[in-house]
């Protein structure tokens, strides 16, 4: 099975409207950059975004929110982008925010098989309306459903032509998580290297889970807040 593919263009050709994504990076770190700019660049609409945030104004999905490309978020934290407030504010938007652990789960979930999962956090908040609630040794747990993706889109620092992956650094976060639970998964890398290059133990996405891969190019690697202490 051929999984090298020329570009994030012929990557994404097959996301059409509606489709429900899942989007690694955690803020604008290991967020597949190429993959979001063909999408802006396609076009589609009406998208469900999975992803532990929503980028910046003018980077990451913040580029997807501009173009009114998706329809629902279902992240954790939303806090460094002024056109998710205003389309959220507007009712343009639908929102789903869910504890950061309960996101990863979700996604483990749903690359281990398991239909749901049992958690405590959100018990007793809104986070339980209309869920079930069940107890287990005197405390009680949420039910919460494992993710349905059509699509994981992911970024990595290397990877081979059979699709195993290995994340840098902070970089990995919600990656492989994603990469075990989409239906279809597509990863950039920054780097493609031949077959039987990888150290199998360094390997982090085994090539199995992964079904094109690309190598990108021009990554900006931007971070949403910069403090720089003054020179004393």
């Amino acid at each position: 099975m051929n999984k090298v593919v020329a570009n994030a263009d012929e990557a994404i050709r097959d996301i059409n409207e509606g489709a429900v994504l899942m989007l690694g990076g955690f803020g604008l770190c290991g967020i597949p950059e190429n993959c979001i700019t063909a999408l802006v660049k396609k076009g589609v609409k009406r998208l469900t975004c999975i992803s532990n945030n929503a980028g910046v104004d003018d980077f990451g999905i913040g580029l997807m929110l501009q173009q009114k490309q998706v329809r629902k978020m279902i992240s954790s934290y939303v806090g460094e982008n002024a056109e998710f407030e205003r389309q959220l504010l507007s009712g343009e938007l639908e929102v789903e925010l869910i504890p950061q652990g309960t996101l990863a789960t979700r996604c483990m979930a749903a690359g281990y098989g398991m239909p749901a999962i049992f958690t405590p956090a959100g018990v007793g908040t809104e986070v339980a309306q209309g869920k079930e609630t069940r107890n287990f040794n005197g405390k009680d747990y949420l039910l919460e459903y494992a993710f349905n993706a059509d699509f994981a889109l992911v970024k990595a620092w290397k990877g081979d032509p059979d699709g195993n992956l290995v994340y840098r650094e902070t970089a990995r976060n919600f990656n492989p998580l994603m990469a075990m639970a989409g239906k279809v998964t597509i990863a950039e890398v920054e780097e493609l290297v031949p077959a039987g290059e990888l150290n199998p133990d360094t390997i982090h996405t085994p090539g199995i889970f992964i079904h094109r891969i690309f190598q990108g190019k021009s990554y900006e690697k931007r971070i949403e807040q910069r403090t720089i202490r003054k020179r004393s």
